[in-house]
Parts: C-alpha cells; sequence; structure tokens
C-alpha cells in the first residue's frame, strides 16, 4: 500500500481543520496517510483545534511555530524536513480533497514511476456556499512528457493548477527543493513548472481530486494593479525556471521568447480594454505598456500595441461609444478564452 505524507499549513484557519482533515483521514481508503498540522503562530484558537485534531487520531502530528514565518517556510518545512511517504500533498486548511483523491494518484504514480506529480480538475465553491458535487470515478489518466507540458506553461504565459489537486513523488519534491521565497505569489506555478522539467506529469481523467475555496483571502485579484503585480510574479516564476533549469531545457531562448511575448500581450490588452470600458482612470495604463516594454523590447510591432495606440487617438471619453470596435475586441478575447478553456478540459 503506498504510502502519503499530507502537509496542512494553517494561519487563523482552525475552523476548517477538521473538515479538511476529515477529507483526507476518512474518506481516503486505499492508502496509508499521515497528517501534519503545522500552525504559523495563529493569533486565534487555531493551534488548539490542531491538538484536539492529533489527540483523537494517531496518523495527526502537530507544530505550532512560535512566531510567525509565513507560507513559504511553512510549507518547506512540511514538504522538506517531514514529509517521508512515498508521495506528499500540499493541502491548505480551507481546502479538502475529493473522497479517493490520494487513491486515484498513488495509482497513477505507482504504474508509472517515470512521473513527478499527479494532478486532477479541482471544484471551486465560494465561502459560506455548498459544496458542488464532485465525480468521484475516474475515466482513466494520460501521462505527458514533461518537457512537452512545461512548453505548455510557456505559450500561455500561466498555470493550469490551484494546488490542492497535486501529489508529489516525494523523492523528486526533494531533489528540486521547495517553494521559492522570492516567489511569493508565483511560487505554486514556479514549482510545478520545475518538477515538470525533471520528470513527467500524470493527469487524472472523469474524477474530481480537491475543492478549491474561494473567498477574499485567496481569490485572484480583481483589482488593476494586482492584476498587474500577478504578471510581474508570473515573470519571475518563468525567469526563474529558466535559470534553476538551464541544463535540461535545450530550447531555453525560444521559451523565454514565448513567455514574455505572451506577457507583454497580456498587458497591453488590459491597457487597451482600459479605453474600451471607460476605466482608462482605473487602469494604470502607462505601467502595462512600461511591463510589455520590459517584458519585450519590440512590443510596439505586436497587435495589442496596435489597438492601443489607435484607441489612444480616438480618446478615452469617446472609444466606449464606438462599438464596432469594441464588439471586435470582445470577440477576439471571446475565441481566446475558448480555445484556452479547450486546452484546460484537456487538463494541459
Amino acid at each position: 500500500m503506498s504510502t502519503v505524507s499530507v502537509v496542512i499549513p494553517c494561519y487563523k484557519y482552525g475552523h476548517f481543520l477538521a473538515d479538511c482533515v476529515s477529507s483526507v483521514l476518512d474518506e481516503q481508503d486505499g492508502v496509508d496517510v499521515r497528517v501534519l498540522i503545522i500552525d504559523d503562530a495563529s493569533p486565534d484558537d487555531s493551534a488548539q483545534m490542531a491538538r484536539k485534531l492529533a489527540a483523537a487520531d494517531p496518523r495527526i502530528e502537530v507544530q505550532v511555530h512560535e512566531s510567525n514565518k509565513g507560507h513559504i517556510a511553512t510549507y518547506n518545512e512540511g514538504l522538506l524536513e517531514w514529509a517521508d511517504g512515498d508521495y506528499v500533498a500540499l493541502l491548505s486548511a480551507d481546502d479538502r480533497l475529493v473522497p479517493g483523491a490520494l487513491v486515484r494518484a498513488a495509482a497513477l504514480l505507482d504504474a508509472h514511476p517515470e512521473v513527478g506529480f499527479a494532478y486532477g480538475r479541482p471544484l471551486r465553491f465560494r465561502h459560506g456556499g455548498p459544496l458542488p458535487k464532485a465525480r468521484t470515478h475516474g475515466t482513466g489518466s494520460v501521462v505527458y512528457p514533461g518537457h512537452w507540458w512545461l512548453e505548455r506553461r510557456f505559450s500561455e504565459g500561466t498555470g493550469c493548477i490551484t494546488s490542492p489537486e497535486v501529489v508529489v513523488r516525494t523523492s523528486l519534491q526533494r531533489t528540486v527543493g521547495g517553494y521559492d521565497p522570492k516567489l511569493p505569489h508565483a511560487g505554486d506555478i514556479e514549482m510545478w513548472m520545475r518538477l515538470a522539467a525533471h520528470a513527467d506529469v500524470g493527469y487524472i481523467r472523469g474524477a474530481d481530486q480537491a475543492f478549491y475555496r474561494v473567498h477574499g483571502k485567496n481569490m485572484s485579484t480583481t483589482d488593476f494593479g494586482g492584476q498587474l503585480d500577478d504578471l510581474r510574479q508570473r515573470l519571475l516564476a518563468f525567469d526563474s525556471v529558466l535559470t534553476k533549469c538551464a541544463d535540461r531545457l535545450p530550447h531555453a531562448d525560444r521559451l523565454a521568447d514565448q513567455v514574455h511575448t505572451r506577457l507583454a500581450r497580456y498587458a497591453l490588452r488590459r491597457a487597451y480594454r482600459a479605453y474600451d470600458r471607460g476605466r482608462t482612470g482605473v487602469v494604470p495604463v502607462d505601467a502595462c505598456v512600461a511591463f510589455a516594454e520590459e517584458c519585450l523590447p519590440g512590443y510596439r510591432a505586436l497587435p495589442e500595441y496596435r489597438a492601443l495606440r489607435l484607441r489612444r487617438r480616438i480618446g478615452p471619453k469617446a472609444m466606449p461609444y464606438l462599438q464596432p470596435l469594441v464588439w471586435s475586441a470582445v470577440a477576439e478575447r471571446g475565441r481566446e478564452w475558448l480555445w484556452w478553456e479547450s486546452w484546460k478540459r484537456r487538463g494541459i
């Protein structure tokens, strides 16, 4: 029977712990599971809740920080210093696993020693709302060559994983190392890419693997300054992979060009769409253009820059009323969204 170490970092999420731990220990028949709850000096009763759970189940261990170390250090403590199972999973205290998720992931990893990590579809649910109905019977799995999967990430300039749906081969986790403290907001994207540079990637089809709670503290930022910060973090993450895995990426220059171009286009699209929506007083248009230039010196040749230049000539007051241009932009964005969604449904 495969062994799985599950690390549950917790900061002020003690009220979620019982549900989270139950999803790990009571709904994963077929694997030998141990849990480590690491409380990062929560100012509430989270540590007491963790100790209460551990007192009732010998499979649970608890570590409590005397001072707050932050989420990256907490993750790495569990992943690199404590985990000793065949496989390891990192699960936030406010998320939970779908029944059988660890069994499905372990079966894939057992059958394919060349696979470094396995993931599947996460189900998002809003805090305070009911859990969505999950699929618990898989329809098989697929193994993607690691470098092929990695190239998909570079061509898109984004990730396709939230986090709780991933199970990693522990030996590979130790080889690759932990989360990078220089990437507090994009360390997960960088981690999956580093793993893929070293091993193949497994995807579980047909079944959902985790429930990801969406609330104010973990929702993708919706303010435009925050979105630009997200792009900056992504650029750092992709460049970090290129640096750390240079010896494993023979086409690093091509990958760099792909992702720098993609991120520049994202920034410029946000800039020109600000004119379409009458939001130039809110969206940092000049900062978006500066970021595009940082990514790609030849950004002026991009179609998004030409679209922005046209809108600047028309002006922010008139632009929202020019429906043909607005709808052409919407159609363009819609085509890209449909294309991207088709790839996400394939798990890549």
